[in-house]
């Protein structure tokens, strides 16, 4: 054997054969989250965005969501990757090619907005104009879904001229609806001021609802509370426990005359703790975990473990996640068979 035909022999031996090319499956017409960063209900309220495009303008628009191309043996731009996809599902009208396609790599931290070869390289500028100003702020914040709503209306809009749920307006409501969303938009600089201070000013007022005067039931005489260090005594142990663990402040209000003891309840905010079925105090907390994935033949199931603070009790709930639906237009038909050349942009965050 030759030297070279040897040195070939022993390349091949060492060097593992590259992974083949492959594609997510194309399992729904309109939502496909492998990389699991939407719920169930982000999941439904996209598809119906995309569904309503669908029937009344006539558009396929595809959400996919992956861990990293990496997975499907690809190593190359996520330009190439998700043309080849685009144009291996057919996205959009054979004739117009008029798909569009939202691409989230989520460990690789880049997507892409590809566009049928219709559009030619129109929507490259403003496609990139929605991942950079709609898009990537959010997902820096690691807040995919919002990122994925807003930047699925703005490619919407962009497409038609349209906002979702608008598609049927005629000049005047379109100049109404714009008018109003303007409001909208200035409502929010106008108070932004008011909602900074917001939260101190809900503290100061339920200080103020705390602190005023009460009366006494029985014989109309004005009434002390206790403070901190005395009101113990008129506790119970699971409402000391709820004080102790911060989900609930008691105050203890005392009649000198008749004797008359009035204790009252505030719950605090964002608590993690919730009542416990056992012994009804707000002492118990909950740790839950899918056993079983919810797909679109079968149900899922989450369990959820609770532990009791005050009485101790341990106990274990499991709640059935329902199948997931395709939609109507997905169960019915296959896609278009539209093709990209490669138009629209990409990002990273």
């Amino acid at each position: 054997m030759r030297i070279w035909q040897a040195a070939v022999a022993l390349w091949l031996l060492v060097v593992p054969p590259l992974a083949a090319q492959t594609f997510p499956e194309d399992a729904d017409f309109y939502v496909n989250d492998y990389a699991d960063i939407l719920t169930d209900a982000q999941e439904d309220d996209l598809a119906a965005v995309l569904e309503e495009l669908f029937q009344a303008r006539d558009i396929e628009f595809t959400v996919l969501t992956i861990p990293r191309m990496a997975d499907y043996g690809h190593t190359g731009s996520i330009e190439n990757f998700a043309t080849a996809l685009f144009n291996t599902w057919g996205i959009g009208d054979a004739d117009r090619n008029d798909g569009l396609l939202l691409l989230v790599s989520r460990f690789d931290r880049e997507l892409r907005i590809e566009v049928g070869a219709g559009y030619g390289d129109t929507l490259n500028a403003p496609m990139k104009r929605v991942i950079d100003n709609k898009i990537t702020p959010y997902f820096r914040l690691d807040d995919y879904a919002k990122g994925i709503r807003f930047g699925v209306d703005e490619v919407i809009y962009e497409v038609t001229n349209r906002y979702p749920g608008e598609y049927d307006n005629s000049g005047p409501a379109q100049l109404w609806a714009n008018f109003k969303r303007f409001l909208v938009n200035l409502g929010w600089w106008l108070l932004a001021p008011f909602a900074a201070v917001m939260p101190f000013a809900v503290k100061l007022f339920r200080r103020f609802q705390r602190n005023k005067p009460r009366i006494c039931p029985n014989d109309g005489n004005r009434m002390r509370r206790y403070l901190e260090e005395t009101e113990d005594g008129s506790l119970s142990a699971g409402q000391l426990a709820e004080e102790r663990l911060e989900s609930v402040d008691y105050d203890v209000w005392y009649c000198d005359r008749c004797e008359h003891v009035t204790i009252e309840a505030y719950r605090k905010w964002f608590s993690r703790y919730g009542a416990c079925r056992e012994c009804g105090f707000r002492t118990v907390e909950g740790d839950s975990r899918t056993i079983r994935s919810a797909t679109y033949s079968s149900t899922g199931l989450r369990e959820t473990d609770y532990n009791c603070h005050h009485c101790n009790a341990h106990y274990t709930v499991q709640k059935t996640i329902p199948k997931k639906t395709r939609s109507s237009s997905s169960s019915s038909g296959g896609r278009g068979g539209g093709s990209s050349s490669g138009g629209g942009a990409s990002g990273s965050w």
